[in-house]
């Protein structure tokens, strides 16, 4: 019991304490509340499996929420593409339909009324306002961290004045910024967040769900603790940065609750519900950046093929480089929650989803740099099939049939001229394994007479060794090199994606400079391969080792004639041992 309970994280610890307590009908009802201004990103994964997590493991209920209060940056690409990822993930909320995907889901905009109301209640309450400063004014009049604010010269209007002004707002009397309603707390606060907060800003823009109705929109602070308390969320669980919100959420819902009693006798009415909000420590990932707004310049200015690019750390992007849910589950799994800010290793990662891929990827043979090899000794007219295993991880994976003649390719680093000591693949009077297939030795190298370049190798093979097994005389050989056989190969078009920046933080910005100057100019690099027939019949989604290459996926862009292939991981990390003053190139990054 003991090595159960040091294993639990701080939040856990505290829902196991309500729970024990009896606070909140011992009930755990979480969200994951997304504004739909963007593709979401690995962070929001985290975010995602933890709330949807802790549902599943209390026996709670879990929500899917729009936190749609802003319409000039929203779009319904991006709602379309938040409610794909997170179904994607595993994550099941209330009232998930699978014919219908937007079933279920839950819209901040629904609330905007009864938000509303609550608003003019605290203008009766004398807490709340209508200022006329603008937002610079309101920004200058809050003060710094060692001078207090400056109360608003608005601030002690009537509450006559200020419930006929916040009227007119709604009606649309008054122009974009001219007025907002703020709440009335402490202008000398140390806390920013309740130095007289804005609750409503004016804003004539049409709304996707609420079509022209308003024309003023809640801010996040005022919005989040309501829609959390209209909807019975138990445990408002938030990223780090919301630490100092939360005086603020707790004074919003505690303020409409002043004058409310549990039984409703109260002159205001019943109590509301009121959640804990919790926070914990957002995910930041080596190499990348998870600003909403940086993601957008990439996109906006073509720095990448847009949200879904492989090289994106959105959830769309991973999920078309390869990447499978049960990789980031355990990925998020692994990293565990914590209460303070760290950033996490990409290794991490990537070992996730090499492991997964590991279990559950076929094997295939592809030849990204192809060099001849003529097998002097084998029939010009002879083709064998050879036994492959799909998966050794996996019995049931079951093995494919991969055709074999005279003439194969081989990678050209798989062949050296003049070979240092311990090198073990291919070279003159050398001996390797084809995989699957036979051993074969080295001949004679034929070179273009003009550059010099090796055109081709000849090399001869030991029939006593089909299938790749040793031969009778016990000689062993320590190189085993894949192929394909020419006459048979399938062209293919191979994306070799690596990191997106070259700097573990690519805000490390040089002296006038930008993020994008810390570009990895080598993320991608197309590669015309060939592969082993079996591969010609692959889906879009499948996911195959290629063997000593790497973990693959099949991308949306392959047509009936041409198969197209993005990399996924490499078979081992090719970044961790760089240092980063040590400018290398990696292959194939």
């Amino acid at each position: 019991m003991a090595e159960e309970k040091s294993s639990r994280n701080f939040i856990q610890e505290i829902i196991d304490e309500h729970n024990r307590s009896g606070r909140f009908g011992r009930k755990v009802h979480t969200r994951f509340p997304p504004e739909p201004n963007g593709y979401l990103h690995i962070g929001h994964a985290k975010s995602i499996c933890l709330n949807h997590g802790l549902a599943v493991e209390y026996g709670g209920q879990f929500n899917l929420r729009f936190d749609d209060t802003n319409p000039e940056k929203e779009e319904q690409e991006y709602v379309n593409s938040i409610i794909e990822d997170v179904r994607w993930l595993g994550a099941k909320w209330q009232g998930l339909r699978d014919d219908d995907p937007q079933a279920g889901v839950i819209w901040s905009s629904n609330y905007f009324q009864q938000m509303y109301d609550w608003a003019v209640e605290l203008i009766r309450k004398g807490k709340a306002y209508v200022c006329d400063l603008s937002g610079e004014e309101v920004s200058r009049t809050r003060g710094t961290l060692t001078r207090p604010g400056t109360a608003s010269p608005y601030r002690d209007r009537s509450v006559e004045e200020n419930l006929d002004l916040f009227e007119r707002m709604r009606k649309g009397e008054f122009p974009d910024g001219s007025k907002t309603l703020r709440a009335k707390i402490d202008m000398n606060s140390p806390n920013f967040n309740l130095r007289d907060p804005i609750m409503y800003r004016i804003m004539h823009e049409t709304h996707h769900n609420t079509g022209d109705k308003w024309c003023i929109y809640p801010m996040y602070d005022w919005a989040h603790g309501f829609e959390d308390s209209i909807e019975g969320i138990t445990h408002s669980i938030c990223t780090l940065e919301f630490e100092n919100h939360r005086p603020l959420y707790d004074w919003f819902i505690n303020t409409v609750n002043e004058g409310r009693t549990d039984d409703g006798s109260g002159p205001w009415g019943r109590k509301i519900h009121h959640p804990q909000q919790i926070e914990f420590a957002r995910l930041n990932l080596t190499y990348t950046v998870m600003s909403k707004r940086l993601l957008l310049q990439l996109v906006k200015e073509g720095h990448v093929q847009g949200w879904d690019d492989p090289r994106m750390p959105t959830i769309s992007g991973f999920r078309r480089r390869g990447y499978t849910p049960e990789a980031i589950q355990n990925f998020c799994r692994d990293i565990g929650v914590a209460k303070f800010n760290s950033v996490i290793e990409m290794v991490r990662l990537e070992n996730a989803i090499r492991d997964h891929l590991n279990q559950i990827a076929q094997r295939r043979m592809v030849v990204m740099d192809p060099l001849k090899v003529v097998i002097t000794n084998y029939p010009a007219d002879q083709v064998e099939e050879m036994e492959a295993v799909n998966n050794p991880e996996d019995a049931s994976a079951g093995t494919r049939r991969v055709p074999f003649s005279r003439e194969i390719y081989i990678e050209r680093d798989d062949f050296m001229e003049n070979p240092p000591k311990k090198y073990f693949r291919l070279a003159p009077g050398a001996e390797v394994r084809l995989r699957y297939a036979y051993f074969v030795k080295c001949t004679d190298v034929v070179k273009d007479p003009a550059t010099g370049e090796i055109k081709e190798i000849h090399a001869t093979f030991d029939p006593a060794t089909r299938g790749g097994n040793n031969p009778p005389d016990g000689r062993k050989v320590k190189g085993t090199i894949h192929w394909v056989s020419a006459a048979h190969a399938r062209p293919i078009d191979v994306r070799l994606y690596d990191h997106l920046f070259n700097k573990e933080n690519p805000m490390e910005i040089p002296v006038g400079g930008s993020f994008l100057n810390n570009m990895n100019p080598n993320s991608l690099t197309l590669v015309n391969a060939l592969a082993e027939p079996a591969l010609a019949d692959a889906k879009m989604g499948e996911r195959f080792q290629f063997e000593r290459q790497g973990y693959f996926c099949v991308d949306r862009d392959s047509t009936a004639q041409r198969l197209v292939c993005n990399r996924t991981v490499t078979l081992k990390d090719t970044w961790s041992k760089i240092e980063a003053q040590t400018p290398l190139i990696i292959k194939g990054g």
